[in-house]
C-alpha cells in the first residue's frame, strides 16, 4: 500500500538522522593525542572538518532517491554517506559509483536497476514518492512531476545545490576524470554553475588524498556572485574549498585607479605577455669583463665568453628569471673549479660552495643578474617609453605603445595608482620571476568574460592541475570578452580540452528564453538558441509607463510579487539603484541592494545593478527600463549583451518596465 511505503520511507529517513548524530557525536568525542603540536593541530583540524561536514540539515532530507537492483539490493541515495552502528550503509553518498545509475539509468539501459524512487520533501520530511519500473516495458514514460516541483520551487536565500535533479549529460561532466580539463558552454537556465561546483564536490570525493593536498578553488566575477553560490559546497558536506573573484586572484595591491576600455583591452591583449617577458630578460646583461675570484694567493679567472654561454644556457632551459639566477653562481663555481682541475687541484664539494658563495662572484652575479619586483618592472615600462619601445618592438604598434604609456608618471611603483588591468600585468611578471604555485583543480565561472591575460592567470594556478570552464559566448559582456572557447582554452594553458555543451534549460521557463533569444542573431551569430524542457512556461508580461510613472508602477509590481513565495529581483541601470531603492523604501518594502563587491541574499526583494547580474537568478524578475540598460554599454553588441543576461535571470516570472522605447530586436 502507498500509505504503509511512504511511512516505511518516513521511518528509515528518521533512522538515518539518528544514526548521522550518532557519527557526529562520536567524532567530536575523539580526543586529539599527538606526539608533536604541528600532528595535533593537524588532526584538530581534520576532525573539525569531519564533524562540519556531519552536520545534518533540518530543512532537507538526508536522500532524495532509492534504487532497486536486479540482485536485489537497496540503495538510499543522498547527500552524504550515513552507515548504522554496524557499518552497513543507510544512506550511499550521491558522489559513490553505485549511485550513477540514479542519475544516468533508463528503460533502454536500466544499468541494473529495477526500480527507481524519488521522494517529494517538504521541510526537511519526505511527503511523497514516484516510482520508475526500469524493466517494466507496459509502464508508460511520463515526465517527473516531483523532478519538475523540485527544480521550480521558489527560494529566497543563496543558489541550492541541485544534487536530486542532475541530469544525464549534467552528471557527466560532474563525474569526468580528475587530469581532464572540460569547458563548459551553457546556454541560461542550463545549470552549468551547478554543474561546476557538484564537479568540485565530486572531485573532492574522488581524490580525497591529492585535492585536499592540492586545493581546489572556485572562481567568479563578482562579490555577489560568490555570496548567491556559497551555500552549494557546504550543503554537500565541502568546506575547505576556495572562493574567489578574479580581481582578487591577482590583487597584489589595491587597485586604485581606472581607465579607457580600450586601454584595459589592450593590457588584457594576449602581447602583453611577450612585452612583459622581454623587459625581465633584458634585465641580465651581456658580460663584457671575465669574472676573477680571489681564493688564497692565487686569482682565477672566467673568461666573458664563458660567462655569456652559461647565460645563454640557463635562459633555455625555460626556468624562472630568479631560478636561473640562483643556478648562476653555481654555474659560475663550476668553471672557477675547471680551471683549478686544469691547474692540477683537486676540489671538492665544499670547495664548489664556497667559490658560489665568494664576495667576488656575488658581486659579478649582482652586477650582470638583478634581482626584480614585479611592480617596479611594469613602473619603468609605463613609464619609460624607451624601455617600453625596445620590449614592445615588432610586437606593438607605436600608437599602441603611446596607449600604454602613463600622461604622469608617478615616481615611484609604490606611489602609483595601479588599475584592475596593471594588476593582472603585475601578476604576470611575478610569475616570470618566480613560478605561481599550481592547484590542484580551478573551477571558473563566467570566462568568456575574462580577457587573454586574465585567462595567463587563472591557468598558472592550474599549470599542473585542471581546470572547469564555466560560461556563454552569448553572455560576455566586456570588451575583451572571448570569441571562442578554443582560444579561450588556449590562452588558460589547456588548448587539447573538450568542450561540452548545455543546451537544455531546466531553470528559465519557455516564455522568457523565446523572448530573450530575440537577440541573439546580433549577439551570437550562429549559436543555438536554448531548449527549455519546462513543463511551466512560466509568465511575461511588458508595462509601459512614463518616466515620472516608473517608480510607482514598480512599487505596484513588487508588491504583487511578494504575495507569492520566492526570490524578486529588480534588476535596473546603475544609474537608478539609488533612486529605485529609495522608492521600494518608502512604500515600506524591505530588500536588499547588491553590489559588485557584496551580496544580501536573506531578503525576499533584491535590487540588482544591471552590471552585477549575471550568475544570479530569482523566481521572479522585474527589468527596469532595458533599452537604458543596453546603451549605458560602449557598444551596441555589448548593450544587447548584458541585456540577454538580465532577460535570463528570471526562474518563473518576467516583468518588463519602460518608459522608452524597446530595443528594436525585441520589437520595439
Amino acid at each position: 500500500m502507498p500509505e504503509i511505503d511512504l511511512l516505511h520511507e518516513q521511518a528509515h529517513l528518521a533512522a538515518a538522522r539518528t544514526a548521522l548524530a550518532r557519527m557526529r557525536e562520536r567524532t567530536e568525542a575523539i580526543e586529539v593525542n599527538a606526539a608533536d603540536p604541528i600532528a595535533a593541530a593537524y588532526l584538530a583540524r581534520t576532525l573539525y572538518y569531519r564533524a562540519a561536514a556531519l552536520a545534518d540539515d533540518p530543512g532537507t532530507a538526508l536522500f532524495f532517491g532509492r534504487l532497486d537492483t536486479a540482485d536485489a539490493d537497496r540503495w538510499y541515495i543522498g547527500r552524504r554517506h550515513v552507515s548504522d552502528e554496524a557499518g552497513d550503509p543507510m544512506v550511499i553518498d550521491w558522489r559513490a559509483a553505485v549511485s550513477t545509475a540514479f542519475y544516468r539509468a533508463t528503460r533502454a539501459e536500466p544499468m541494473g536497476i529495477t526500480l527507481r524512487r524519488r521522494f517529494g520533501i517538504a521541510g526537511g520530511e519526505i511527503t511523497a514518492y514516484e516510482d520508475e519500473h526500469l524493466t517494466d516495458a507496459a509502464e508508460p514514460e511520463s515526465r517527473s512531476a516531483i523532478l519538475a516541483a523540485e527544480i521550480e520551487r521558489p527560494r529566497v536565500g543563496p543558489m541550492r545545490d541541485i544534487v536530486s535533479t542532475i541530469q544525464p549529460e549534467q552528471d557527466e561532466i560532474v563525474r569526468a576524470d580528475a587530469d581532464t580539463t572540460v569547458c563548459v558552454q551553457g546556454a541560461p537556465g542550463t545549470g552549468k554553475t551547478a554543474v561546476g561546483l557538484h564537479r568540485a564536490a565530486w572531485l573532492l570525493y574522488a581524490h580525497r588524498d591529492r585535492l585536499a593536498r592540492q586545493g581546489v578553488l572556485v572562481i567568479g566575477p563578482n562579490r555577489a556572485f560568490l555570496d548567491h553560490i556559497g551555500a552549494v559546497l557546504p550543503a554537500l558536506g565541502e568546506v575547505r574549498v576556495g572562493h574567489t573573484t578574479i580581481a582578487d586572484l591577482v590583487a597584489s595591491r589595491p587597485a586604485r585607479a581606472t581607465e579607457a576600455p580600450r586601454v584595459a583591452a589592450l593590457k588584457g591583449d594576449a602581447r602583453l605577455a611577450e612585452v612583459l617577458r622581454r623587459a625581465v630578460w633584458a634585465a641580465v646583461a651581456t658580460p663584457s669583463q671575465a669574472l676573477v675570484v680571489p681564493r688564497g694567493a692565487r686569482r682565477w679567472r672566467v673568461p666573458a665568453y664563458d660567462v655569456a654561454d652559461v647565460m645563454d644556457e640557463l635562459r633555455s632551459r625555460g626556468a624562472r628569471f630568479h631560478a636561473a639566477r640562483a643556478m648562476f653562481p653555481q654555474r659560475l663555481a663550476h668553471h672557477v673549479l675547471l680551471a683549478m682541475e686544469r691547474a692540477g687541484e683537486s676540489p671538492d664539494d665544499r670547495v664548489h660552495d664556497s667559490v658560489a658563495r665568494n664576495p667576488a662572484v656575488k658581486s659579478y652575479v649582482a652586477a650582470h643578474w638583478p634581482t626584480l619586483d614585479p611592480a617596479k618592472v611594469l613602473h619603468r615600462l609605463l613609464s619609460d617609453p624607451g624601455a617600453l619601445s625596445a620590449a614592445a618592438d615588432g610586437v606593438l604598434s607605436v600608437d599602441e605603445q603611446r596607449m600604454l604609456l602613463w600622461d604622469k608618471p608617478p615616481r615611484t611603483a609604490g606611489s602609483a595608482k595601479w588599475t584592475t588591468a596593471d594588476l593582472v600585468l603585475v601578476d604576470e611578471l611575478t610569475d616570470l620571476l618566480d613560478r605561481t604555485p599550481s592547484l590542484g583543480h580551478v573551477i571558473l565561472d563566467e570566462a568568456q568574460d575574462l580577457s587573454p591575460m586574465q585567462l595567463r592567470a587563472v591557468g598558472r594556478r592550474a599549470s599542473t592541475g585542471s581546470l572547469t570552464v564555466l560560461g556563454d559566448i552569448a553572455q560576455g559582456t566586456t570588451p575583451w570578452a572571448t570569441a571562442s572557447w578554443a582560444d579561450a582554452l588556449t590562452h588558460l594553458g589547456k588548448p587539447d580540452s573538450h568542450v561540452e555543451v548545455l543546451a537544455r534549460g531546466f531553470r528559465v521557463p519557455a516564455s522568457v528564453i523565446t523572448y530573450a533569444a530575440r537577440l541573439l542573431p546580433l549577439i551570437a551569430p550562429g549559436l543555438a538558441a536554448p531548449e527549455s524542457v519546462r513543463d511551466n512556461p512560466g509568465r511575461l508580461s511588458e508595462h509601459a509607463a512614463t518616466a515620472a510613472e516608473i517608480s510607482d508602477r514598480l512599487v505596484a509590481l513588487v508588491h504583487a510579487a511578494v504575495q507569492a513565495p520566492g526570490s524578486v529581483g529588480v534588476i535596473a541601470p546603475d544609474a537608478d539603484i539609488d533612486r529605485l531603492s529609495t522608492a521600494l523604501s518608502g512604500a515600506g518594502i524591505e530588500h536588499g541592494v547588491l553590489g559588485s563587491d557584496h551580496g544580501d541574499v536573506e531578503h525576499q526583494v533584491d535590487i540588482v545593478p544591471a552590471t552585477i547580474a549575471k550568475g544570479l537568478e530569482f523566481d521572479r524578475v522585474i527589468v527596469v527600463e532595458p533599452a537604458a540598460i543596453a546603451a549605458a554599454e560602449p557598444d551596441e553588441r555589448t548593450g544587447l549583451r548584458r541585456l540577454y543576461v538580465v532577460l535570463t535571470r528570471a526562474v518563473s516570472e518576467l516583468d518588463i518596465l519602460h518608459s522608452g522605447p524597446l530595443p528594436s530586436a525585441l520589437g520595439g
